[in-house]
């Protein structure tokens, strides 16, 4: 049975380019392509719509960007995995996707073969992310680690969209221990940055965008 895949980009040539070349790999064909998040949710909600497996999103997008289109597919489709697939390699829109419920963030000048594995790994394991988002978890995504209760209340607080500041304030702390507390944390996971941290918590299952 073929891969059913989607692309929803605002740059008509660059979205026709994408399902073309999407199109030559095998057992993959594309479904639909749409220019923003309400013209493709629009699409899902017709009568008869065939629906993808997989969703390649481009996050700034007129009318209804990636990141509240991955979040109301999370909500009422959850069945589509959403793959960021964009220019935007800024950390915070990293992990504002991640967060939303995209399964996998590649920039769109990954090589052919990589999207392809990207593509085949979703549908396998449910994850992909390119080197520029396992790059921020040190290659440690993966490793089993003894948390106390107050790091993975840590945890799960900075997955959302708190500074580290009301982080301190919500867990009683001053913001000297908060970053103490980052540090450490840090070091045990392996992880450099907060994005690696959000991504070790959804895999792991300490957090559920």
């Amino acid at each position: 049975m073929k891969i059913k895949i989607a692309v929803v980009d605002d740059h008509i040539l660059l979205s026709q380019a994408i399902a073309g070349l999407v199109s030559q790999f095998e057992n993959v064909e594309v479904v639909v392509i749409c220019k923003h998040g309400r013209e493709f949710i629009e699409y899902l909600n017709k009568e008869g719509s065939t629906h993808p497996d997989i969703v390649l999103m481009d996050v700034k997008m007129p009318i209804m960007g990636g990141i509240e289109t991955t979040v109301h597919l999370k909500a009422y489709f959850p069945e589509i995995s959403v793959v960021g697939l964009t220019i935007e390699a800024d950390e915070n829109i990293i992990r504002k996707m991640i967060r939303s419920g995209a399964r996998g963030y590649l920039l769109k000048d990954t090589r052919k073969d990589v999207l392809q594995f990207a593509i085949n790994e979703v549908m396998r394991t449910g994850y992909y992310y390119t080197s520029t988002v396992v790059k921020a978890m040190d290659n440690k995504v993966d490793k089993k680690i003894e948390l106390r209760p107050r790091e993975i209340e840590f945890i799960k607080l900075v997955c959302t969209e708190m500074t580290y500041r009301e982080v301190a304030e919500e867990m009683n702390l001053s913001p000297k221990t908060i970053e103490g507390y980052c540090e450490s944390v840090f070091q045990k996971l392996g992880v450099k940055n907060r994005t690696g941290l959000v991504i070790y918590a959804i895999k792991n299952g300490i957090f559920e965008p």
